[in-house]
């Protein structure tokens, strides 16, 4: 890189270097782990592979024009789902666009994509606020840029929680707008950036609003303005907050109201974590789901662990910065402030999910110590005997492994020996002839910082007065010197030279003659000491050209050598740590395979059968991921959200449906009584998913059935005056619980013999479970129950009941574990698979047909300890069914049209009742009858449905999501302040520039005021 660039950019030179080291770290980690696109490894874990990818593929249809549904409505997913707060939650980064860059069959290298640039664009706004904050070494800004980009918790958590990224790549940039609040500057475009990371993802949005708030706070409290100037300036930073937030409130305010109708999920109470496990998650190559990954690369940690120690700085920088990282690493372990990180809710799953937040800080801290110059021997010397205290202490946690201490030696060998390289060659430049070393730039190779009458260090602005230089080289700046860009105020003296050190990142000579001497107020029009431009101009005396000269490629040699150490530190032991979570996660988390034959398969063969409005094509009960029609395509019931609505969940368990994820990750649900009520007329046979190592090899290719269903809308008898309609009036078989939605009877519901593998009566289960406990029978040579050892046939628990002779049998056991199989049937039985556990309830499967003595066995074999329930058998009459389905496209609507979030049905003229939509009633529905006043949808029994009165030829019904109109009038008025606001500025200037004799007068007037402030 051109070093004429870098001396007059150094900001965006730093943020280059943060992303090039972020991307080359990032991706080597991959490539040693061998993960994906590197390597054969899925790095499909958890929610990246379950929910991310598939949202991402949702969004590249909609993008591209082939998703069922639109901003408002997913028709794809649970029978129709509302959208907008899922986009709010997955997909309202601008990243997130990028997807439609990339192939259809590309998408898991499109979220890898955006995964990394969403983390370089992090550590070079981090860079950017470095250089903002204190003036300092542009490489040594990137570097610590990047070890914030790198920070455990992004290599850890967010990595496979893309959303949550864009909270790492906001702090900082709520942070640069809270300087702008000090100095007054650039207030719109801070609105526009808090509008940008709230909508981006308001969650990780708030918590990085904390920390810069909290930054913020300590700026005020170390610059040591006046109590109206600092309140003033707060006032600027809340109003700044307050409109962003309202301008994002169209799509807050949705997910907000997304939440709320959810279904509940798990309740969790905080734990903090023991104290050993906190600290070794500050050490390379640790990893635990549980715990904060606070992991910022050893040279930023033993910069921030020397900052007390550091005499160069002031007392109160030192404390303040020093105080404030323990007291967010403190808050992270008490209950009211970690609910107060969490927006006052404890999270399912990761506990810590403000680490981020504590990274920044101690990176700040880090650079801190860095701009006051390489600290001293015996600085370097406390910050490594604590680290070595840290250590030990880490030493008694599980979640150090071996490999991490050689990673340590390392990173700290490099450390170390980067930093003190640096040490000694500030040293030798504040030895050498004063011609050879004036003009350095404060914080810049060893250069020092001019400290007026004020506290000094770019911290205290207040003052005014003759600049006294402190440290080797010198900068003078009348009222001390500037905050992370800011122009110097003040009346006084002015002093630069030139000469100084470029490789050590050094303001070049400005020329080579006499010193300049210029007035404090011109040196403030011509730039901060921040890297915004030399406070001055002039020259200095021509230095020798033998020995200093030689003595300048010493020193840069030894720089070089310097950063080589600690750059080479930091992608080392990055890569390492990076490359260790991403291995170590395979082994806890549930993963999927990237795209590829399967969903191909799949994909060709719901396109094939696809007829959507006229019916839905189901992708499949043997799922891949739990969003398989958002990635193959089709309208399932399947659908995986942190916003499953709660009616939605709760009708499907009562039909018999199972869930993962403690019930909002919905299943397909392969029944021909279901299939009939929710217009599914096609559905997609895949054997078992190939990449699940527990599931049976299979090779049966994708298979696709069709049935006749009614239309998407039908018309039901009135119900009762009075009846209950709601998902209340279920009962606890979900055989009647089907009948009563389909409106006939068609089911026997059996009474059942189960017996134990020796033929015995077993117990009845016990609390709220009722039915009959099945354990895992005892094979020959095994000793205790519970073995996951193969049984023989005629030593397995059994179910014996009573069914119509030709009749489907199905199976309801929601808390059995193990697989099913029905005997002595005249075609070939399905093996049913069932899986339940305290996050999971097993669906209703169909085993086959009874025989013609309707007697009917089944043999279970069970993995673990379950129960069957009272009623667990139904019996189908498939010509009951056929003739209901009959009627029901009788009487059902001749013309349904979907678009987004509008349904409208032509129906048979006289209909009377009530007119059902096959989709669940989220809220959000309004309907009426012909050209009627829309009102809220009725309910009937958990789906849409419009009373009919026999005059209305036909239904729409439109979908508004929650909080949207509450959410567009928030938004409404944070743009109507913000457009006034700007009216009045532009009011107030151009009547300064019609009467610039009053605009002089008033800047007279009120100059050094105006400058103290602004230099912030």
């Amino acid at each position: 890189m051109n070093r004429s660039t870098l001396r007059g950019k150094p900001r965006p030179a730093a943020a280059l270097l943060a992303a090039a080291i972020t991307v080359t770290a990032f991706c080597a980690a991959d490539a040693v782990a061998r993960s994906y696109p590197f390597g054969p490894r899925t790095r499909a874990v958890n929610d990246l592979g379950n929910q991310y990818v598939p949202f991402h593929a949702h969004l590249w249809d909609l993008l591209h024009g082939r998703a069922d549904g639109g901003l408002l409505v997913n028709w794809q997913s649970g029978f129709g789902s509302s959208f907008l707060p899922d986009l709010g939650t997955y997909l309202s980064s601008p990243f997130a666009l990028l997807v439609a860059l990339f192939p259809r069959d590309e998408i898991d290298l499109a979220v890898y994509v955006i995964t990394v640039l969403k983390t370089a664009c992090a550590g070079a706004a981090m860079a950017w606020l470095l250089l903002r904050l204190r003036p300092g070494r542009w490489w040594a800004a990137g570097l610590l840029g990047s070890a914030y980009a790198l920070c455990g918790w992004s290599l850890a958590d967010a990595s496979y929680n893309p959303m949550w990224l864009d909270g790492l790549v906001a702090l900082p940039l709520l942070c640069l707008v809270g300087e702008w609040a000090l100095s007054g500057r650039r207030r719109l475009l801070g609105v526009l950036i808090v509008a940008l990371a709230w909508i981006a993802n308001f969650y990780t949005a708030y918590m990085a609003t904390l920390g810069a708030g909290l930054l913020l706070l300590l700026r005020l409290w170390l610059s040591g303005l006046p109590r109206r100037r600092a309140l003033a300036a707060a006032g600027r930073a809340t109003a700044t907050v307050a409109l962003g937030v309202g301008l994002a409130a169209p799509l807050v305010t949705v997910v907000y109201f997304g939440t709320k109708h959810a279904y509940p999920g798990r309740v969790t109470h905080f734990a903090p974590v023991a104290t050993e496990d906190v600290l070794a998650r500050l050490l390379p190559t640790t990893y635990g789901f549980g715990s904060p990954a606070l992991f910022v690369g050893t040279t930023a940690l033993l910069l921030a662990l020397a900052l007390p120690f550091h005499r160069a700085a002031p007392v109160r920088v030192r404390a303040g910065w020093s105080l404030l990282v323990v007291a967010v690493a403190l808050s992270m372990q008490w209950t009211p402030t970690h609910l107060a990180w969490h927006a006052f809710a404890t999270p399912n799953g990761s506990p810590y999910r403000q680490t981020f937040v504590l990274c920044a800080l101690l990176v700040v801290a880090a650079w801190h110590t860095l701009s006051y110059g390489v600290p001293a021997r015996r600085a370097l010397a406390a910050a490594t005997a604590l680290l070595a205290l840290a250590a030990a202490v880490a030493s008694r946690s599980g979640l150090v492994h071996s490999y991490a201490w050689p990673v340590l030696l390392l990173a700290t060998a490099g450390a170390l020996g980067g930093l003190l390289l640096l040490r000694h060659t500030e040293a030798t430049r504040s030895t050498a002839p004063a011609a050879t070393r004036t003009g350095s730039r404060p914080g810049a190779g060893g250069g020092s910082e001019a400290a007026g009458s004020g506290s000094g260090a770019g911290e205290d602005l207040a003052g005014t007065g003759t600049a006294s230089t402190v440290g080797t080289g010198a900068v003078a700046a009348g009222s001390g010197s500037a905050a992370g860009g800011g122009p110097v105020g003040g009346t006084g003296v002015a002093v630069s030279g030139a000469g100084s050190d470029p490789a050590a990142g050094g303001v070049p000579a400005a020329g080579k003659g006499s010193e300049a001497i210029a007035n404090g107020h011109a040196a403030a029009r011509s730039g901060s000491a921040a890297g915004e431009g030399p406070a001055v101009t002039g020259s200095v005396p021509a230095a020798g050209t033998g020995a200093a000269g030689a003595g300048g490629r010493r020193r840069g040699v030894l720089v070089g050598l310097a950063v080589v150490l600690l750059v080479g530190a930091q992608v080392g032991e990055a890569a390492a740590t990076s490359a260790a979570a991403t291995r170590l996660r395979l082994n806890h988390l549930d993963d999927y395979a990237p795209w590829g034959d399967r969903q191909r398969s799949q994909s060709e063969a719901v396109s094939e059968a696809d007829g959507w409005p006229a019916y839905r094509t189901d992708p499949g009960r043997e799922q891949t991921v739990g969003n398989d029609p958002m990635v193959v395509g089709g309208q399932g019931a399947q659908y995986y959200s942190s916003l499953t609505a709660d009616v939605l969940s709760r009708t499907l368990t009562a039909l018999g449906d199972g869930w993962t994820s403690r019930g909002r990750n919905v299943q397909s649900l392969d029944n021909a009584v279901t299939d009939a009520i929710f217009s599914v007329g096609a559905r997609v046979h895949s054997p078992p998913d190939q990449h699940q190592r527990w599931n049976p090899r299979d090779s049966t290719p994708v298979t696709v059935s069709r049935q006749d269903v009614p239309p998407l809308v039908t018309v039901r008898p009135a119900p009762a005056p009075g009846a209950r309609t709601g998902v209340s009036a279920f009962g606890p078989s979900p055989y009647r619980n089907q009948e009563l939605l389909l409106g006939t009877r068609v089911y026997t519901v059996p009474a059942l013999t189960v017996r134990t593998a020796d033929g015995e009566q077993p117990e009845r289960a016990a609390g709220d479970r009722a039915g009959t406990v099945i354990e895992v029978p005892r094979t020959k040579g095994s000793g205790a129950q519970g073995s996951r050892g193969r049984t023989a046939a005629a030593s397995r628990p059994s179910i014996a009941a009573q069914c119509p002779a030709g009749s489907e049998v199905y199976l309801w056991a929601p808390h059995f574990t193990g697989t099913a199989r029905l005997t002595d049937t005249p075609a070939r039985p399905l093996t049913g698979r069932f899986t339940s556990d305290a996050a999971k309830i097993a669906a209703m499967q169909r085993l086959g047909t009874a025989p013609a003595s309707g007697r009917v066995r089944i043999e279970l074999s069970p993995t673990r300890t379950g129960t069957v329930p009272d009623g667990a058998v139904g019996c189908l009459d498939t010509a009951r069914l056929r003739t209901a389905v009959q009627r029901l496209e009788e009487t059902g609507a001749d013309e349904v049209t979907v678009s987004d979030g509008t349904v409208r049905a032509q129906l048979p003229v006289g209909s009377t009742g009530t007119a059902v939509l096959a989709a669940p009633r989220i809220a959000g529905w309004r309907c009426a009858a012909d050209g009627a006043e829309t009102k809220p949808a009725a309910t009937y029994y958990g789906l849409v449905a419009v009373p009919l009165d026999g005059s209305a030829t036909s239904v729409t019904c439109t979908f508004h999501p929650p909080g949207l109109r509450l959410g567009a009038a928030v938004g409404g008025a944070s743009l109507l302040t913000l457009v006034l606001l700007g009216t009045l500025t532009a009011v107030r200037r151009r009547r300064s520039a019609r009467h610039p004799a009053l605009r002089t007068a008033g800047t007279t007037a009120t100059r050094p005021r105006e400058r103290t402030t602004s230099a912030l």
